[in-house]
């Protein structure tokens, strides 16, 4: 009996050590589970903040994108807009050499047929560039204005004249829509 007491003391003892020791390895079990947890906060915040700023970077890249878009559409507005600007500048000494040769006095049959051609592609030069937008800068009798005008001489003021008005025009100018491609060369009252 005494045996079996001692038996059944060490048997105890035995599942109490077992016993302590499933404590100590769940408690550190547990330590090394809040270790993780923690670790895995850490990644997530980690990977939150990484979201988070390709969100933005791709925010910034997409208003980045529609403000280039929208300034290349305003270029290219303002190309179609005054396309053709080169060809009209080429075509104005023509449209000069045509008034010139339109403001020679004929007296003869042929010189008639022959201004009469000329003043018919003159009207009709005239007419292309204003279906183009094309126009003649109005000046004679006109307050003078630089970003229209372009004063080669000055005169007196005679007369019923105003001082800063134009009194002749030496070369008409032209513009493109509300784009000047040449100012009109003129004479100004002082």
């Amino acid at each position: 009996m005494a045996e079996d007491k001692a038996a059944k003391q060490s048997k105890d003892e035995k599942q109490a050590s077992k016993s302590a020791a499933p404590e100590k390895n769940d408690k550190l079990d547990a330590k090394e589970l809040q270790s993780q947890v923690t670790k895995l906060k850490d990644q997530v915040k980690d990977l939150q903040q990484q979201l988070s700023d390709k969100d933005d970077q791709y925010l910034r890249a997409e208003a980045e994108i529609q403000n280039m878009n929208t300034h290349f559409k305003k270029e290219r507005a303002q190309l179609l807009k005054y396309d053709g600007q080169d060809l009209a500048k080429s075509v104005l000494p023509v449209l000069d050499n045509l008034k010139r040769a339109l403001t020679i006095e004929v007296h003869d049959k042929n010189g008639q047929q022959l201004k009469k051609g000329i003043q018919m592609v003159h009207d009709h030069l005239i007419s292309a560039l204003k279906d183009h937008g094309i126009t003649e800068i109005e000046a004679d009798g006109k307050p003078f204005d630089p970003t229209l005008h372009q004063a080669v001489q000055t005169v007196p003021v005679e007369g019923d004249q105003k001082a800063e008005t134009v009194v002749k025009v030496l070369q008409a100018g032209y513009q493109l829509k509300d784009r000047v491609l040449r100012p009109a060369m003129v004479v100004v009252a002082q």
